[in-house]
C-alpha cells in the first residue's frame, strides 16, 4: 500500500514537471513599438542638419560627440548599438529605403490611433478610426481574441505610455489589462519595485498630460514580465514622438538612444530566464512615420513621409532568409504574431503574415 502511494506521488509529480516543461515551450512574442520614430534615424543615425540646427537642438556639441560618426552605418550604431549590434546579426531589420526596401502602414491617417489599430488588428480602419479621440476601438484586436482563449486568459500584458491605449485595446470589452498614461501598476499584489513606481511616477512633473516618460512604462513592463511571465506582451513606448512634435531634436535622439537599451534589458532578461529563453519572438516596430526637412516633427496623410515606418525582428521564429521581398506593411504584424503563437485569428481583410 505505502508502495502504491509512493508510485502514485512519482507519477503526479512527473505529470506535473512534463505539464510545465510542456507549457515553458510554448511560443512567446514581445511587440514593442518607438512611437513615431523615423526610418532614416533608424538606418542612417542622427541627420546632420537637424543635429546643428540651434531650432531643434540644444547642446549641440556634447550631442555631435555622442552621435555624430562618419558613415551611416558608425551613426546608427551609436545610437542603436543593441539593434545594429545583436539584432542585426541574429534577426531581420526592414525598411532601410536607400537599400530599396520599404515598409509602410495601410491607413490613409498616418498618425497615432488608426497605427496602432492596424497594428494589432491586422486591417486599417479609415472610416471609423480616423482621429485619436478617447473613444473604444470598434475591432476586435488578435490580443482581444486571444484573450477568450484559456490558453492565454491571464496570459497577456499591454503597457504603454500614452493614455489613449486603454481605448486602443477596448479595455472595457476585451477585460485585457492596460497599463497606460499616468496608471499606478495593475498588480493584486504590487512589489516593492511597483509600489516605489506609482510613487515616483506621481511625484514626478508631467512633460505632457496624456503621456508619461517610458522610463515607467518599461520598468513596470519589465518588473510584470518577471512576476507573472505572459506569454503576449505589447509595450508601447512613447517619447520619440511627443519629444519631435516638441521640436527637441535632442531629445527625440536620446529618448530613441534609451529605448534601444530598454530593449537590450528586454532581451537579456527574456534569454536569462527558462520559461522565455529560445522561445521568444520580439517584434519591434513604430505607428507611423514623419516628414523631412523643417516637417521632421509632423505627421500626418497630408505630410510625405508619414506612412514610411520599418520593422525588426529576432527570436526563436525568426528566419532571415525567408525575408526577401522590397515591400511589406505594418498590418501584416497580426497574423505574424498569429501564425508564431498558433492562434487562428483569420478576420475579414486582415494583412498576411510576414513570412
Amino acid at each position: 500500500m505505502k508502495k502504491m502511494k509512493i508510485t502514485v506521488l512519482i507519477t503526479l509529480f512527473l505529470i506535473i514537471v512534463n505539464n510545465n516543461k510542456i507549457q515553458s515551450q510554448e511560443n512567446k512574442v514581445f511587440l514593442i513599438t518607438l512611437d513615431g520614430l523615423r526610418w532614416q534615424e533608424l538606418f542612417r543615425g542622427a541627420e546632420w542638419e537637424l543635429l546643428q540646427d540651434k531650432n531643434y537642438t540644444q547642446d549641440i556639441e556634447r550631442l555631435k560627440n555622442k552621435f555624430w560618426k562618419e558613415s551611416d552605418e558608425e551613426r546608427r550604431k551609436a545610437l542603436f548599438p543593441f539593434i545594429w549590434d545583436k539584432v542585426e546579426k541574429q534577426g531581420v531589420i526592414i525598411g532601410n529605403r536607400d537599400k530599396n526596401s520599404r515598409v509602410n502602414v495601410k491607413n490613409g491617417m498616418h498618425f497615432s490611433y488608426p497605427g496602432y489599430n492596424e497594428i494589432i488588428t491586422g486591417k486599417p480602419d479609415d472610416t471609423r478610426i480616423n482621429n485619436n479621440n478617447k473613444v473604444g476601438n470598434p475591432n476586435v484586436s488578435l490580443f482581444e481574441f486571444a484573450n477568450q482563449d484559456p490558453m492565454f486568459k491571464g496570459k497577456i500584458a499591454i503597457f504603454g505610455g500614452w493614455d489613449v491605449f486603454p481605448f486602443i485595446f477596448n479595455e472595457e470589452r476585451s477585460k485585457l489589462p492596460v497599463n497606460a498614461g499616468y496608471r499606478h501598476s495593475l498588480s493584486s499584489n504590487p512589489s516593492f519595485l511597483e509600489k516605489f513606481l506609482d510613487k515616483f511616477q506621481d511625484e514626478t512633473p508631467k512633460r505632457w498630460q496624456g503621456v508619461r516618460f517610458d522610463v515607467f512604462t518599461h520598468n513596470y513592463a519589465l518588473e510584470t514580465i518577471k512576476k507573472e511571465k505572459p506569454r503576449l506582451v505589447f509595450i508601447g513606448y512613447g517619447e520619440t514622438d511627443d519629444f519631435a512634435h516638441d521640436r527637441s531634436y535632442n531629445h527625440y535622439l536620446e529618448s530613441a538612444h534609451v529605448n534601444d537599451q530598454m530593449i537590450r534589458e528586454l532581451w537579456e532578461y527574456v534569454q536569462s530566464d527558462s520559461y522565455y529563453k529560445d522561445q521568444t519572438t520580439f517584434i519591434i516596430t513604430t505607428d507611423h512615420g514623419r516628414g523631412t526637412g523643417e516637417h521632421w516633427k509632423d505627421h500626418y496623410f497630408a505630410i510625405p513621409g508619414s506612412s514610411e515606418t520599418w520593422l525588426i525582428l529576432i527570436g526563436n521564429q525568426v528566419h532571415p532568409p525567408l525575408f526577401d521581398k522590397e515591400q511589406y506593411y505594418n498590418d501584416q504584424i497580426a497574423a505574424t504574431i498569429a501564425k508564431i503563437l498558433q492562434i487562428d485569428y483569420k478576420p475579414k481583410d486582415v494583412g498576411s503574415a510576414l513570412y
